[in-house]
C-alpha cells in the first residue's frame, strides 16, 4: 500500500524509524531532493543579484523577497490547508512554482534579467513557499504514530539541512558554467514533488458532520486559537527573538563571501554547504542532548552558539575560519530550529494544526524579513562585520527576558478530541448561520472554594477562547450567596456545533476540575440562548 506502515519497525524510537513508514520516506526523499533544487536556487539568486547590484541592502532585499511573502500569505493558507484537500493543495502549488523558476531561468539565460524582475520572480516564489509550508508540516502527523513525531521533525529539519549541505555546493559549481543552470534544475526538482503526492494515498478521514469552515472564518478561528493558547504563545515569543537576530546571518553571508573574504561563487558554496553540514551532523546526537539538557536550556545553548557564530564570522581572517564558523553555525541553528517546531506541534489539536503551524511560520519568516531589512540597511553604514556583532550582542542580550517563556508546554496535554458535551437540547430546528449564541454554565461553590474555583475557571477561560467563544465571563449572583454564572458566546450556532468536535481531552481534565467544586444537588445547568431576530419584525 501506497501510505504503509511497518507497525514492529515503528515500535523503535531510534532517530530513524520514521523511515519505517513508506508515505514519509518518499515523500522526505522527494522534497529533500527539491530543496537541494530550492538551495541551488537561492545560491544563484543571492550571487546574481551581488552581481547586479553592488548594494548590501539589494543583496539583502533577495532574502526579504524569498521569506516576506511567508509573512504575508501563510496564515490565510494554513487556514486554506485545514479546509481543502492538503495533497491537491500541495500539487498544484508545486506546478506553479516549477513554471516560475523555469521562467526565470529563461529570463537570465537570455540575459533580461534586472534587480527588480529578479525580485519579483523571487517573491512570486516566496508565495508558492508560503501556500505550501502550512500543508507541508500539518501532514507530518498523519505519516507517522504519534510516539514517532519528534523523530519525524528531526528528520525533517535533517532533510533541509542535508539539501542545504549539498545544494549550495553544487549550485556554486554550476553558477560557474552558466548563472541560469541553478534555476533551471530547481524548476524540474519540483516535479518530482509532483509526482511523489500523485503516489501518496493518504488514509481517508472520517466524513464531517459539519459543512467546512469557510475561509475568512477559519482564519479568524486560527488567529483565536493562537492567541488563548500559552505553549503556543510561549513558543513564539521563543522564535521571534531568535529569528530577528539570526537572520543576519543568511542575509548578509553572500557579502561576507564577495566582500570580506574576497571570495567567488564556489566560496559562497561552500559556506552554505558547512552550514548544512553542521546541521546534519548534529542531528543524530540531538535528541540524546535534549533528553539530558530539556529543550529550554538547549535554545538558550542554540541561541549563545548562533551569537558565538555571528562574532566568528565578522572577524574571519581566512576561508577556513570562514567555513568553520558556518559549520558550527549549522549545528545551532538545528539545535533552536527543531526544538521551536516541535513546541510549535505538540501545542496543536489536528483541527486547527495547519493554521498553528501558519501562525509559527509568520513569525518565523516575519522575524527574518525583518531582521534582513534591518542588519542590510546596518551593514551599509556601519559595515557586514559590525552588523554581524551588533545582532549577535541583540541576541545574547534578550536571553535572560525570554527564559521564563518555557517550550514544549504541550507535551503531556492529550489534545484529541473527546466528543464528551451533550448535544445541545432545542425545542424545534436551529438554523446554523443563526447567531450570535450564547452559553451559561450555573455553578454553586462554596465560600472556602471560591479561590481555588477562580483559578481553574482562569484555564477554563483560556480553552473556551480557543475553541471559538470570542468572549466569556463570569458573574456572581448577588441575591444568592455562591452561585455563579459562567457565559461565552460564540458567533453562530454551526459554530457551537464545532466546539463540541474541537473539545479535547485535556479540556474535558480542567472542566471536569471546575465541576469538582459545584455543590449543587445536580450537575451545574447548561443553557443556551440564540439572539432574538428582532429586525424582521420591524417598528410598528
Amino acid at each position: 500500500m501506497k501510505n504503509s506502515i511497518n507497525t514492529k519497525d515503528l515500535k523503535a524510537t531510534g532517530a530513524l524509524a520514521p523511515f519505517a513508514s513508506s508515505s514519509f520516506l518518499v515523500l522526505w526523499l522527494a522534497t529533500v531532493l527539491s530543496n537541494v533544487g530550492t538551495w541551488m536556487h537561492d545560491v544563484g539568486a543571492g550571487w546574481l543579484m551581488a552581481s547586479l547590484s553592488p548594494s548590501p541592502l539589494y543583496v539583502a532585499l533577495v532574502q526579504t523577497a524569498t521569506t516576506l511573502p511567508i509573512f504575508l500569505f501563510a496564515l490565510p493558507a494554513g487556514a486554506l490547508a485545514d479546509i481543502v484537500d492538503k495533497r491537491k493543495l500541495l500539487a498544484v502549488v508545486q506546478i506553479i512554482m516549477a513554471i516560475t523558476a523555469l521562467a526565470l531561468g529563461y529570463t537570465v539565460f537570455r540575459g533580461e534579467i534586472t534587480p527588480v524582475l529578479l525580485l519579483v520572480l523571487t517573491f512570486v516564489m516566496g508565495i508558492g513557499a508560503a501556500i505550501s509550508a502550512p500543508a507541508w508540516q500539518s501532514i507530518v502527523p498523519s505519516l507517522v504514530p504519534k510516539t514517532l513525531l519528534q523523530q519525524a521533525v528531526a528528520l525533517n529539519s535533517v532533510g533541509i539541512n542535508l539539501s542545504r549541505a549539498i545544494g549550495p555546493a553544487i549550485g556554486g559549481v554550476i553558477i560557474g558554467y552558466s548563472i541560469s543552470l541553478p534555476f533551471f534544475v530547481n524548476g524540474f526538482s519540483f516535479l518530482l514533488v509532483v509526482c511523489a503526492l500523485i503516489w501518496w494515498s493518504p488514509s481517508k478521514s472520517a466524513p464531517r458532520a459539519l459543512p467546512i469552515e469557510n475561509l475568512f472564518g477559519a482564519l479568524r478561528a486560527g488567529v483565536r486559537y493562537a492567541m488563548n493558547s500559552r505553549p503556543l504563545k510561549a513558543t513564539l515569543v521563543r522564535a521571534i527573538s531568535f529569528f530577528l537576530f539570526a537572520s543576519a546571518y543568511w542575509a548578509l553571508l553572500p557579502l561576507v563571501a564577495k566582500d570580506l573574504l574576497k571570495g567567488d561563487a564556489n566560496l559562497y558554496g561552500l559556506m552554505m554547504g558547512a552550514v548544512g553540514l553542521g546541521a546534519v551532523s548534529s542531528a543524530f546526537v540531538l535528541p540524546k542532548i535534549k533528553k539530558r539538557l530539556g529543550a529550554n536550556l538547549l535554545v538558550t545553548i542554540g541561541c549563545l552558539g548562533t551569537a558565538l557564530s555571528m562574532v566568528t564570522l565578522a572577524s574571519a581572517y581566512s576561508d577556513a575560519l570562514a567555513i568553520a564558523s558556518c559549520f558550527l553555525a549549522g549545528v545551532f541553528w538545528l539545535a533552536v530550529l527543531t526544538s521551536l517546531n516541535l513546541s510549535a506541534q505538540v501545542a496543536l489539536p489536528e483541527w486547527v494544526r495547519a493554521r498553528g503551524l501558519a501562525v509559527f511560520v509568520t513569525v518565523f519568516f516575519g522575524s527574518m524579513s525583518l531582521g534582513s531589512i534591518i542588519w542590510g540597511q546596518l551593514s551599509s553604514v556601519l559595515g557586514i562585520s559590525q552588523a554581524l556583532i551588533y545582532a549577535a550582542l541583540g541576541l545574547v542580550l534578550l536571553i535572560p527576558f525570554t527564559m521564563r517563556f518555557k517550550l514544549q508546554l504541550g507535551e503531556g496535554m492529550d489534545l484529541s478530541p473527546s466528543m464528551h458535551w451533550p448535544q445541545p437540547i432545542t425545542d424545534n430546528d436551529v438554523q446554523q448561520d443563526r447567531g450570535p449564541v450564547m452559553i451559561n454554565i450555573e455553578y454553586q461553590i462554596n465560600p472556602e472554594d471560591q479561590n481555588n474555583f477562580f483559578m481553574v475557571m482562569n484555564k477554563l477561560k483560556e480553552h473556551r477562547l480557543r475553541d471559538g467563544a470570542y468572549t466569556w465571563g463570569l458573574f456572581e449572583d448577588t441575591s444568592k450567596s455562591g452561585r455563579y454564572i459562567e457565559y461565552f458566546m460564540v458567533e453562530s450556532w454551526l459554530e457551537h456545533l464545532r466546539q463540541h468536535e474541537r473539545v479535547t481531552h485535556a479540556d474535558a481534565e480542567v472542566q471536569a476540575t471546575a465541576r469538582s467544586y459545584h455543590r449543587g444537588p445536580d450537575r451545574p445547568k447548561v443553557d443556551h440562548y440564540i439572539a432574538a431576530n428582532l429586525a424582521k419584525w420591524g417598528q410598528k
